[in-house]
């Protein structure tokens, strides 16, 4: 018998999903060795990059030396997600209720489809031959008393019996406890007590098994007593006799209907700010997000995420967005045929935040959850681009080390911030980048502009900045303003040339010198030229 407060449960798991959801999207060939990479390295490798010697967390570089046909595919959610709607939709074919775990992954319960099929080995049979007919994919099914169990079986593609659970985890590393965590804040904390506990000596799951659940609580908190149940192959919450928590719902009604993904997630973004509110105010967090949509020919499309901690209304926003993309792409061939005029959302398996602290300096304070509020509204009048907030990244220069992306979106920087930069810009950097450069001419002491050549070199010292008259408004809109007042300003002081080259070896290589100015009269000055032009990239305010 499965221990008590635990649920034997079934996962079905596809290997390099991101390699193969590529694959399905017609961007590489799945003969050839591929890699899927983010801004720090290689996320996931196929079979064959493998054979050659490629591992996950590898630069890019690195990995092409050692494979050099390797083709690098960038890591994309939404088409992972996308992709991945029609195995779901595969799977619904022979089980009623399931949970997207991630992209490449569901869970259900074993119970039913198990006394439905006859038996654990016909249904995990019976899947892998639907998923390889119906979509091509080869996948792999696990099952296991809890859900830890069930991840690490199916990645062994074996069934645990009931009895050997225990066996089955004590041997484990402590770092499978991460394949449970489906939030970044889950995540984050998982990934620090995984090195605390090997810091400790609790390598495996059964030492840290073994521990007692007190002074796990004691010790390491909410997330490690989470973390304790799944080592011992239990469910992520105990058992309770209270009545549990009512649903939270958010929906809205999409007028006119909405044909578009993008459209149709606009509309999610605001209701995933509308469902995190709630729950905030109600202080619960839900462990299944369902997704629900009817189209204008009455088609209901109903899809459950699992979710383990407490999400951010982007994580909900995410989780909407990657399923309006599998049901709207039309990969499938199957529903919607038609524009969806009712979107909902429902936090299911809801339960006190108990164990859910707030920030260091306590909650978001009300101003900010009203600007975030007046941001969405500015947004639904503008558009999603309407409303940007900037990220820091890594770069060479002001300019490159921060990008603008919508409200809402994932502000995840694409570049290392500790990486290395060669050649860049000394600091302190200039506190104002304007939106466009700004032209100019810097001249010498006989009027002459100044020029830089391929070591670095100025032609002479610079002596004035010229700076041209902004250009007339067009009809379209008024111009933005310009840091800098029209004018020639001599030069009280200057710095550099800082000479670098970019991607000297592509077709996208560029050549730019950087100086400081300190004019008379003006703010100090970051100019860069590029092909004999002078332009601002930044004001020292």
């Amino acid at each position: 018998m499965p221990p008590a407060g635990t649920a034997r449960r079934v996962v079905l798991w596809v290997p390099d999903w991101p390699v193969a959801a590529a694959v399905a999207e017609g961007l590489v060939d799945p003969q050839l060795p591929v890699a899927v990479h983010d801004n720090r390295g290689v996320v996931v490798a196929s079979a064959p990059a493998r054979a050659a010697g490629v591992r996950r967390g590898m630069r890019r570089r690195s990995a092409q030396q050692l494979c050099p046909e390797l083709v690098l595919v960038p890591v994309d959610p939404v088409r992972d997600a996308r992709a991945f709607e029609p195995l779901v939709q595969a799977v619904e074919t022979v089980v009623a209720e399931v949970e997207v775990v991630r992209p490449g992954m569901v869970v259900f319960l074993a119970r039913g489809p198990v006394r439905h099929v006859g038996s654990e080995d016909a249904l995990a049979e019976l899947l892998v031959g639907t998923v390889a007919t119906e979509t091509g994919a080869e996948c792999q099914v696990g099952v296991g008393d809890g859900l830890l169990t069930a991840m690490l079986a199916a990645r062994a593609g074996v069934l645990v019996p009931a009895e050997a659970s225990a066996a089955f985890l004590a041997g484990q590393d402590v770092a499978a406890l991460s394949l449970a965590a489906s939030t970044r804040q889950a995540a984050a904390e998982t990934a620090e007590l995984v090195d605390l506990l090997r810091r400790l000596g609790l390598r495996t799951l059964g030492a840290f098994a073994s521990l007692e659940p007190g002074d796990v609580a004691a010790r390491f908190g909410g997330r490690g007593l989470v973390a304790h149940r799944l080592a011992r192959g239990l469910d992520t919450l105990p058992p309770t006799s209270a009545r549990p928590e009512d649903d939270v719902l958010a929906a809205t009604e999409l007028d006119p209907p909405a044909e578009r993904a993008d459209v149709a997630a606009f509309a999610a973004r605001t209701l995933a700010e509308q469902l995190s509110e709630r729950m905030l105010r109600r202080g619960v967090v839900c462990a299944r997000l369902q997704v629900a949509a009817r189209t204008e020919d009455g088609t209901e499309l109903v899809r459950t995420w699992s979710i383990d901690g407490a999400p951010t209304a982007a994580e909900l926003t995410d989780r909407v967005r990657w399923q309006l993309e599998g049901w709207l792409s039309g990969r499938s061939g199957r529903p919607p045929s038609a524009p969806l005029t009712h979107l909902e959302l429902v936090a299911q398996e809801v339960s006190p935040a108990g164990a859910v602290q707030d920030g260091l300096w306590g909650r978001a304070r009300r101003g900010e959850a009203q600007a975030g509020r007046a941001a969405l509204r500015v947004q639904g009048l503008l558009g999603a681009e309407g409303v940007l907030v900037p990220v820091l990244q890594g770069g060479r220069d002001p300019r490159a080390a921060a990008r603008l992306v919508a409200w809402g979106d994932d502000a995840a920087p694409l570049r290392r911030t500790d990486a290395p930069w060669p050649g860049q810009v000394p600091t302190p950097w200039p506190a104002t980048v304007p939106t466009e450069p700004v032209p100019v001419r810097l001249v010498d002491a006989v009027g002459e502009d100044v020029r830089v050549d391929a070591r670095g070199t100025a032609s002479a010292p610079p002596a004035r900045v010229l700076v041209p008259p902004p250009p007339p408004a067009s009809k379209r809109g008024a111009v933005a303003p310009t840091p800098v007042d029209a004018g020639e300003y001599p030069l009280l002081a200057w710095a550099g040339p800082w000479h670098g080259t970019e991607r000297w070896w592509s077709d996208q290589g560029r050549r730019r010198a950087y100086v400081q100015v300190v004019p008379d009269g003006a703010p100090a000055l970051l100019l860069a030229v590029e092909r004999g032009r002078w332009q601002v990239e930044g004001v020292y305010d």
